[in-house]
């Protein structure tokens, strides 16, 4: 049977638990206001790389990238998450990018970016070629976003890098994690025509003065750059958000088990003070009694 010491201990613990998950709640909430504004401040620049492209593809640069007649192999990048308490988050998006991307007789170069979701990948029969750590603040994204060009490039420069993929995870309206696979490169034909026939947003053409293939080439990595970047700040968004919902779960789940111990511990006190003033007014009716039968006047004896 639990004891009042008993029962004021497992509160305490679960007081601390309590504080714990609070915590994690506010970070989440924090973290995923501050991916969300990293994703909308990529427009603009995403934008500049285009207009960059489209003044280039109207002077005659060919409508396709230059890496697609040499790349061989596909590649495909994975993000998934390096902490638990999210939910089945690497789970979906393993199991998604295992049935879309990931089958087939020419198995391609896979990135895993999260130590968990490269575990799940493993799991599932496939084992990355190459893990990285995710960042845990938006200031490391770009470091992060430049590491997987770096392994890309390694990967190109031994001709091995084909069409490159990105899946992962991202909030939607209606859900918190939803599998999306995003092609990276090389970019569409559909989508160089439509830059190069659009009409130039200005009074005046661009003039460009330095090496058109250089810049061309520049461009384009900067577009993979922004697809990466992307990826990693809507999936850890994604990722905080479904840590969130755990926490909000785990936090009902506290205040309940909370308010059973508080009302337990009340009756064990209450119990225990009944039990004290009941032997201390066993103890006071013990001590008067046994008073009453010493102050009782012996009866002398009578004569025979």
């Amino acid at each position: 049977m639990d004891t009042l010491e008993t029962l004021t201990a497992r509160l305490e613990t679960t007081e601390d638990i309590r504080a714990i998950v609070r915590t994690m709640k506010s970070l989440s909430a924090v973290s995923i206001t501050q991916y969300e504004r990293a994703v909308v401040a990529l427009r603009d620049y995403q934008r500049t790389v285009d207009l960059g492209l489209q003044a280039l593809l109207r002077d005659g640069v060919p409508r396709e990238s230059p890496r697609a007649g040499t790349m061989a192999r596909a590649t495909v990048i994975v993000v998934g998450s390096d902490h638990g308490l999210c939910g089945r988050f690497n789970e979906t998006v393993a199991d998604r990018a295992s049935r879309a991307l990931l089958g087939g007789p020419a198995p391609p170069r896979l990135l895993a970016a999260g130590l968990r979701g490269a575990a799940r990948l493993d799991a599932l029969g496939h084992s990355p070629d190459a893990m990285l750590e995710l960042p845990g603040a938006v200031e490391g994204l770009t470091r992060t976003a430049h590491e997987i060009l770096l392994r890309i490039d390694a990967w190109r420069g031994a001709q091995e890098l084909g069409a490159l993929h990105v899946c992962y995870n991202r909030r939607t309206e209606t859900a918190r994690a939803v599998p999306y696979i995003a092609r990276a490169a090389p970019l569409s034909r559909d989508f160089l025509t439509a830059l190069a026939d659009a009409p130039w947003p200005g009074h005046s053409l661009p003039m460009i003065t330095m090496d058109r293939g250089a810049l061309f080439s520049w461009l384009i990595r900067q577009r993979l750059f922004l697809e990466i970047y992307r990826a990693l700040a809507e999936s850890l968004a994604s990722e905080h958000a479904q840590r969130l919902a755990a926490m909000q779960a785990a936090d009902r789940n506290i205040s309940d088990r909370r308010e059973a111990l508080v009302a337990q511990v009340r009756q064990k006190r209450q119990q225990q003070i009944t039990t004290e003033l009941l032997d201390i007014v066993s103890g006071f009716e013990a001590a008067r009694s046994s008073e009453s039968v010493t102050d009782t006047p012996e009866q002398p004896p009578r004569d025979a």
